[in-house]
Order: structure tokens, then sequence, then C-alpha cells
């Protein structure tokens, strides 16, 4: 098996681990330079970010967790395996930063944005070991119907969503937040008034408070 190509920012000795997974056709430095504005609040975090392991189909430039079929023309066949082999990728890869760190997953923390909440709803409930928290920028759940079958641990979940998203509907955040509730998962909710597709201040400080509180800084 392939590993994730990654970058990291941080302490030498990092006592906590910031995750960011990118969204479709973006890369992993796309969302660490948030690691800037949010370390001087979160002492002795590392902050990684993984590339998802296939190019993006759209954007050359870019990768992907999965392709979209009514963005890229792919079969649902192809997303469904695409799918497949990145929730290995990014499980080992997770076990990975979390041994290199000397870390348990109690300190880690995940953000995604996009695709890569789609991949952090679904990966993660189904590990062995919760996380600290799971941020989910503008994403949705996928298999809302399987979720409480198959979570094998409850980490809470913040969910954040542009009331003006063109990309992924508005009100999927709802629908995410309404089935993980179903399942026994505590989730909070922020709406990014007057955001597109993206990440507005309000949300990123909002996420912050979520953060410093899940890590106890």
């Amino acid at each position: 098996m392939s590993v994730l190509k990654s970058a990291r920012k941080g302490p030498a000795k990092a006592d906590a681990v910031v995750v960011f997974l990118h969204g479709y056709g973006a890369d992993g430095a796309d969302l660490l330079g948030l690691a800037d504005p949010l370390a001087p609040h979160l002492p002795g975090v590392a902050f990684h970010a993984p590339d998802a392991p296939e190019r993006s189909i759209n954007n050359p430039f870019g990768y992907q967790w999965f392709p979209i079929p009514w963005l890229d023309g792919s079969t649902e066949a192809q997303a469904k395996e695409a799918m497949g082999r990145s929730i290995g990728l990014l499980n080992a890869w997770l076990d990975q930063v979390l041994a290199d760190e000397g870390l348990t997953a109690d300190r880690m923390l995940v953000v995604g944005f996009s695709q890569g909440t789609m991949m952090a709803l679904h990966v993660l409930p189904r590990r062995n070991e919760p996380v600290a928290g799971i941020v989910g920028f503008s994403g949705r759940l996928l298999a809302p119907d399987l979720l409480a079958a198959e979570a094998r641990v409850k980490p809470p979940v913040l969910l954040l969503h542009g009331d003006q998203d063109p990309m992924v509907p508005f009100q999927d955040m709802t629908l995410a937040g309404e089935a993980l509730e179903r399942a026994g998962f505590t989730v909070y909710g922020h709406v990014m008034k007057g955001t597109g597709h993206g990440i507005s201040p309000d949300g990123l400080s909002v996420a912050l408070s979520f953060a410093k509180d899940r890590l106890g800084k």
C-alpha cells in the first residue's frame, strides 16, 4: 500500500495534533496555511495535512479522495472503489502520525473541508480509538443509514457550513447533524452567514474554540 504524502508544521515535540483533510481538487498545503493563525492559540500542537492519493480529474494540479460523478464524468463504481482505497490509506496515515508524534488518538483533532469532511465523518467513527473531536466545514455525511450500525467510537463533532454554498447544499449540514445525533454523537453546529463554499473568519474562530476545549488548551 502506498503512503500519503503530507506536510507538518509545529514544534518538534508536540503534545497534540491537528489534522487537516482538504477538499476535492485541492491539496494539503491548501489547508495547512490555517496553522499560521491557529498556532499562537494552540501552543504545543503539531499540524499535519496530507495530499489525497489521486490526482483530481478536474484539476490536475490538485488531488481527490474519490472522483465525483456529477462533476467529472466518473462512474459510481469508480467513486466507490477510489473511496475504499482512500479509507485504507487515510487510516494507515493517521496511525503513522500518532506513532511518529508519540501520541494517543485522544490527542488528535481532525478538521475536514468539503470532501475532506466527508472522509473525516466516514473514517473516524469507524476507527478503534476515538479522536478528541471532528470539525467538518462545508461537507456532508456519506451513507448516513449505515452510521449507527458501523460506528465503533463517537467523538464529538462540530459542523460548520456557509448558508450561500453553491457546491455542497447548506441543508446537508442539518441532514448530517440529525443522522449523527440519531447514532448517538454529540453534535455542535455553526452557520457561516453570507458565506459560500469556504471558511469564514467567524467559522474559523468557532473551530478554534472547539479545538482549544477538546485539546485542553
